[in-house]
């Protein structure tokens, strides 16, 4: 690979992930022994230990499942105050992410949408849904 080709963000088992996020498409691990869905991405199924793993892509429809407001400034790329949550994907698995825009709760539905980065792929953060 020559000094000007693109360097894959993440490590191999995270390149399919970064890879789609470039695309603004949210994958995660599917399991089609078990049919089970899992996240972060592992070389085995959490639920049967197959080796078969392969990517789907998902819509992101989630619920908050946990959250707390940061109100402190820990990194500068951060500023307080910010939502930190644990979402569950209707496939089941949960993430860590930020909630951005309205004050959110635990329950409350809420949607995939990306934080671009400069240097680096979007991430994959949660907005409100509207009611």
């Amino acid at each position: 690979m020559s000094n000007d080709e693109k360097q894959p963000y993440g490590d191999p088992m995270t390149y399919p992930f970064w890879e789609a996020a470039e695309r603004h498409e949210l994958l995660i691990q599917h399991c089609p022994q078990c049919s089970s869905y899992q996240f972060y991405p592992r070389p085995f199924c959490l639920s049967c230990n197959s080796s078969n793993i392969e990517w789907v892509s998902v819509n992101g429809d989630a619920t908050i499942y946990s959250m707390t407001t940061v109100q402190i400034q820990i990194a500068p790329q951060f500023n307080p105050p910010y939502v930190v949550a644990m979402v569950e994907l209707d496939e089941g698995p949960r993430m860590l992410t930020n909630i951005e825009g309205k004050k959110p709760a635990i329950g409350d539905r809420v949607k995939l949408a990306w934080r671009e980065r400069e240097d680096a792929p979007p991430l994959p953060v949660w907005t409100m849904t509207e009611a």
